[in-house]
């Protein structure tokens, strides 16, 4: 029993060291650490809250299992396609940075997660922009099948599928090899988008709708290398042209991560 305190002790000691001078650096975490950062992350804590707050505004009037359940499936359902669209032509839309209204927008949203793929800070999404979408996305749908309760019941179903997704999204950038083959492939696809061709494999869990519209890869022999795969398009010619991104950045866009630097 001490043994196993002294383990959690060192884990929660060992979070300074995890960081590199902006973020957790997933590069350097093994799985074990991952779960200490992500259970204590503050997103993650207000994606909890949010999840407890909408089951009980579900519940509260004791609604009837057919407004409840159907709102959860649809959402599960619904999910991997709303999660596929926003990738491809929002995050990786060239449209954004194109406007200084929108430019820190797809900075903070996009950019800065491909220009360093391991760093946790930028890994998840600004709750700012999250949860207005997690709200849109959700609670029609909910509301449509169950009323008020079954809009709570679809919107705490979303903040769920976040916390998972999220979770395996850090897994694809975690110094670490899954044992569950189906997880190992999960990461497999997702480093391919991040390291080989962009424009495809914009799943995270579910890559079904890449097969159905054209942008699923199964390996790098499918394709060529993309040259924009860390920068999204956003290179030194369109940083000239747009250069609001560069100006928030305090650098040219790169072609390729830094490495994790030094622990301060």
């Amino acid at each position: 029993m001490n043994e196993r305190r002294s383990g959690i002790w060192d884990m929660w000691r060992s979070r300074a060291s995890l960081r590199t001078g902006r973020s957790f650096d997933l590069g350097k975490m093994d799985l074990s650490q991952l779960w200490m950062a992500y259970l204590t992350y503050p997103t993650i804590l207000a994606y909890f809250g949010l999840i407890v707050a909408s089951a009980f505004l579900a519940l509260r009037h004791h609604p009837s299992l057919m407004q409840i359940l159907p709102p959860v499936i649809a959402v599960i359902a619904v999910y991997p396609v709303a999660w596929y669209l926003i990738h491809r032509f929002i995050l990786h839309g060239q449209w954004l940075y194109r406007s200084p209204l929108t430019a820190g927008l797809w900075k903070r949203i996009h950019f800065d997660h491909h220009q360093d793929p391991h760093l946790l800070d930028v890994l998840f999404g600004s709750p700012l922009n999250t949860i207005p979408t997690i709200v849109i996305i959700t609670m029609p749908i909910g509301y449509l099948i169950g009323g008020g309760p079954g809009a709570f019941a679809a919107l705490a179903t979303g903040f769920a599928t976040t916390c998972v997704y999220e979770f395996f999204h850090c897994i694809q950038h975690l110094a670490y090899k899954p044992r569950w083959g189906w997880v190992a492939r999960m990461k497999q696809l997702h480093v391919l988008h991040h390291f080989h061709d962009e424009d495809g494999n914009y799943g995270i869990t579910n890559y079904l709708p890449d097969r159905l519209f054209g942008s699923y890869y199964k390996d790098a022999r499918a394709r060529v290398r993309s040259a924009h795969v860390f920068n999204l398009g956003y290179n030194i010619a369109q940083a000239a042209r747009f250069p609001w991104v560069m100006r928030l950045t305090g650098a040219p866009p790169r072609d390729r991560p830094d490495g994790a630097k030094p622990s301060a």
